[in-house]
């Protein structure tokens, strides 16, 4: 059994790179995961029929453009779909 003084002498050697790239995939996570939520909400108003032509055309030009950004940004911090896929074990994966 460790004494206390033993166990307040671990450290924790952090990569300073690895740090900042599983931050990265965290928040594109995120952002990935709202970015479906918003899709699938905008698909219900669509088929709900309350839109008019123009905003379904507006709506379709503003996914274009955040799925776009999130592809730009995926490429900038070499991330793949796959990554931002988080396996919540027995629940399945957070992503669609």
């Amino acid at each position: 059994m460790q004494s206390q003084s033993q166990t307040n002498n671990v450290r924790i050697d952090i990569d300073p790179e690895n740090a900042e790239q599983g931050l990265a995939q965290l928040v594109m996570t995120v952002i990935e995961l709202l970015r479906q939520i918003v899709e699938r909400h905008a698909i219900r108003r669509v088929e709900g029929g309350n839109l008019t032509d123009e905003q379904i055309e507006d709506l379709g030009v503003a996914l274009m453009n955040l799925e776009e950004k999130m592809e730009e940004l995926k490429n900038i911090f070499g991330l793949e779909a796959e990554d931002l896929n988080i396996d919540l074990g027995p629940l399945g994966n957070l992503l669609r």
